[in-house]
C-alpha cells in the first residue's frame, strides 16, 4: 500500500543535516486535520485543555480513580494538575493550532503525550521482570518469588532448544537445556511453570517467536483447566519473527510461511483472546544488534506495518486486530533523546494507522509498548555501574510514556542473575514509582524546546528509513535483500569505532577504570535439568495415546500444507493431547522447510 498522497516528511539540508521536517496534512489536495479537535478554529488553548479534562479524562478517571486524592510536590501546598501545555506558562502566546498536529491532549490522537489520559496518576506501569531458567518448577519459584515483592506482570524467557522448536532431547538441544530460559518441551513443563498462578489476574508476557502459536496453545490449555475462559486472558506472544531474520537469529520457517503463522495467530486471538496482545514488535533487539535510536524506530515500525499489510491481505480487518499489537523498545544511556524516540514511535505510528491504513477506532491508533532496559550496555567491568546505567534507562522510557518496564540486573553482563541482584532491579523500579514523583504528571518533559525538536527529528529521519524501505518492497523485501542488516551493522560498527577511539564513554571501560570488582556470585544452572526434562519427556510419550498423538500430527502437517486453513485450534488440540514441541514443529518442518540465511550475510 502507498503512502497517502501529500503524506511526505520533507527534509530540507543544509550541508546535508536536516534542519527541519515539516509533515503535510493534506489528502487529495484538501487540508486534513490531524487532531482530535478542529484546526480552522481552535480557540484559546486553556478552553481546549477544559474540554479534554471535561471529556476525555473524566471518564477515565470516573472509571478508574487515580492513585491519589491530590498529587502534590514534596512541597505540600504545590498541587500538580495531570496535564500542563503552552497554555499555562505562556497564556497569551500558546498557539492552539500547532499545539494539537504535533502534540494535541495524552489519551487522543496523534498520542504525542501519552496513551492514556491521565497515565501512571491512574495506574502505574507493569513491573514486568523478564525471567526464565532451568526446569519449569525452578523458574516457577522464580515468579513467584517476584510477585511477592511486588512484580506485577510475567515475562517469560525460553532456552534456546524452546525458541527454535527443539525438544529437551533432541541432539541439537545437548549442553543448552534451561542455560538462557525456562526450557518447555509440553503442556506438562507449561503446567508447572504457571502452577498457582492465576491466570484471570497475572498477565504473562512470553518472549517466543518462531513457535509463539505452540506456546500460547499451551497457556490457553493450562488456563481452561484452572476454569479461566479465553476471551479473560491477558498477556502477549512476541510473535515478532522478522526482526529473527534481522537481529537474532531465533528463526525455524522461511518469511512466508511465518507470516501465515503469524497472521493465523492474529485471526485466532480476535475471535477468541480479545485481551491478549497477539505480536510485540520488536525494536529491542534490533537495537542490541547496534542499530541507532532512529534507526530502532524505523526498522520496528517497518516490521509492523508489513504485518498489519499481511492481515489485511488475508482478509483481516484492520479494527478488528490493531488493538492487539504491542511494542517493545529498548531504552539506552542518552537520556533526553529516548524520551524523544518514545514520543516520535507513538506519534508516528498513530498517523500511519489512521491516515496509511484507514483504521478508524481509536485503539487501533495507539502505540502500546513494553520497555526493556539496555543490554548491551552493561559491562562485565564495575558491574555496580550498571545499577546507575538501569536507573538513568528506567527513568526514560517512563517519561517516555511506556505501559510496561523491564529492569535488567547489574550482573547480567556475566549470567542470569541471581536474586538478589534482580531484587535491586525491581526495587530501583518501585522507587522511582513511589519516590521520585515522575507519574504524577502526564508527560512532563513535553513542552521542552530540545525535547519537542528531537522528536521531531527522530520522526523525520524514520520517515526518510520508511520510505526507502516501501520503495524496496517492504519489510520482507529489505530484509530479503540485506538492507536493514547492513545498515544495522555499519550503525554497530560506528559505535564500536567510537567507543574504541574514546570519544563515546563507557565508565569503567574507557574511562574511571580502577576499582573494578565482580560480584561475589553468579547464578549457575543445574547441568542435571537436561537429564532431568529427558527422563519426563520419555515417561510422558510412554504414557499418552500415541495413535492420538500420531492423528493430530498429520492433520497438523496436512493442515499446513494447505493454504489457510487454521492451525490455532489444531495446536490447542495437539498439546491437550501431550504433543510436544518439538513434534509439532517437526511436522511444520516437514510441510514449510526451515529458513537459510542469504548468501549476503
Amino acid at each position: 500500500m502507498p503512502w497517502p498522497d501529500g503524506w511526505k516528511c520533507k527534509t530540507f539540508r543544509i550541508l546535508g543535516t536536516p534542519t527541519e521536517c515539516i509533515e503535510m496534512d493534506e489528502l487529495n489536495g484538501k487540508p486534513q486535520a490531524d487532531g482530535s479537535q478542529s484546526h480552522t478554529n481552535p480557540g484559546k488553548l486553556s478552553t481546549l485543555k477544559q474540554a479534554w479534562r471535561q471529556n476525555t479524562l473524566a471518564p477515565v478517571i470516573s472509571r478508574f480513580p487515580e492513585r491519589k486524592a491530590k498529587f502534590t510536590t514534596s512541597s505540600p501546598s504545590i498541587v500538580i494538575q495531570p496535564l500542563y501545555t503552552p497554555a499555562d506558562a505562556y497564556p497569551e502566546s500558546a498557539n492552539a493550532g500547532e499545539y494539537l498536529r504535533k502534540l494535541g491532549f495524552p489519551g487522543e490522537f496523534p498520542y504525542t503525550r501519552g496513551v492514556q489520559p491521565n497515565m501512571y496518576r491512574g495506574r502505574l506501569w507493569t513491573m514486568r521482570q523478564y525471567a526464565g531458567f532451568g526446569s519449569a518448577a525452578e523458574s516457577n519459584r522464580r515468579y513467584h518469588y517476584l510477585i511477592q515483592q511486588g512484580q506485577t506482570g510475567l515475562s517469560v524467557a525460553f532456552d534456546l532448544p524452546t525458541q527454535i522448536g527443539y525438544d529437551a532431547d533432541h541432539e541439537l538441544a545437548q549442553g543448552e537445556v534451561g542455560k538462557v530460559g525456562v526450557s518447555i518441551s509440553s503442556l506438562q513443563d507449561m503446567r508447572t511453570l504457571l502452577h498457582d498462578i492465576p491466570l484471570d489476574k497475572v498477565s504473562v508476557s512470553m518472549t517466543i517467536n518462531a513457535p509463539a502459536a505452540i506456546l500460547l496453545a499451551m497457556v490457553i490449555a493450562v488456563a481452561r483447566e484452572q476454569g479461566v475462559p479465553p476471551e479473560k486472558l491477558r498477556g502477549t506472544v512476541q510473535n515478532d519473527i522478522l526482526k529473527e531474520y534481522i537481529a537474532r537469529g531465533t528463526y525455524i520457517f522461511p518469511p512466508a510461511p511465518s507470516m501465515r503463522l503469524m497472521t493465523d495467530l492474529f485471526l485466532y486471538c480476535a475471535r477468541h483472546l480479545p485481551r491478549w496482545n497477539t505480536i510485540s514488535v520488536s525494536g529491542y533487539h534490533i537495537r542490541e544488534a547496534g542499530s541507532s535510536a532512529v534507526q530502532e524506530v524505523a526498522f520496528t515500525i517497518a516490521n509492523a506495518v508489513e504485518y498489519v499489510q499481511q492481515a489485511i491481505d488475508v482478509g483481516l480487518d484492520v479494527d478488528h486486530f490493531a488493538s492487539q499489537i504491542s511494542f517493545f523498545f529498548n531504552a539506552h544511556n542518552d537520556f533526553l533523546e529516548e524520551v524523544a524516540k518514545f514520543r516520535a514511535a507513538r506519534r508516528l505510528w498513530a498517523k500511519l494507522m489512521r491516515q496509511r491504513f484507514g483504521a478508524t477506532d481509536p485503539k487501533s491508533w495507539r502505540l502500546r509498548f513494553h520497555t526493556q532496559t539496555g543490554g548491551s550496555t552493561l559491562t562485565t567491568q564495575q558491574p555496580d555501574n550498571n545499577i546507575v546505567r538501569v536507573t538513568v534507562q528506567a527513568l526514560a522510557a517512563i517519561l517516555g510514556g511506556t505501559q510496561s518496564l523491564h529492569t535488567n540486573s547489574k550482573d547480567e553482563a556475566l549470567a542470569l542473575p541471581t536474586e538478589r541482584a534482580v531484587e535491586i532491579a525491581l526495587r530501583t523500579q518501585q522507587i522511582l514509582a513511589g519516590e521520585s514523583g515522575v507519574g504524577d504528571v502526564v508527560d512532563p518533559l513535553g513542552g521542552s524546546y530540545y525535547i519537542e525538536w528531537l522528536t521531531d527529528e527522530i520522526e523525520c529521519r524514520a520517515c526518510d528509513y520508511l520510505e526507502r524501505i516501501d520503495k524496496i518492497g517492504g519489510a520482507m523485501q529489505a530484509v530479503a535483500d540485506g538492507f536493514i542488516q547492513r545498515e544495522i551493522q555499519e550503525s554497530a560498527y560506528a559505535s564500536l569505532r567510537a567507543i574504541e577511539s574514546g570519544d563515546q564513554t563507557v565508565v569503567g571501560v574507557n574511562s574511571y577504570q580502577g576499582g573494578a570488582t565482580l560480584p561475589e556470585e553468579t547464578l549457575q544452572v543445574d547441568e542435571g535439568v537436561q537429564n532431568e526434562q529427558i527422563a519426563a519427556l520419555a515417561a510422558l510419550r510412554a504414557n499418552r495415546d500415541q495413535s492420538k498423538a500420531s492423528a493430530i500430527l498429520r492433520r497438523i502437517e496436512d493442515a499446513a500444507r494447505t493454504p489457510s486453513a487454521p492451525l490455532m485450534p489444531l495446536f490447542v488440540e495437539a498439546v491437550e493431547s501431550n504433543v510436544t514441541t518439538g513434534e509439532i514443529c517437526d511436522a511444520l518442518r516437514a510441510a514449510f522447510g526451515e529458513y537459510q540465511p542469504s548468501s549476503w550475510v
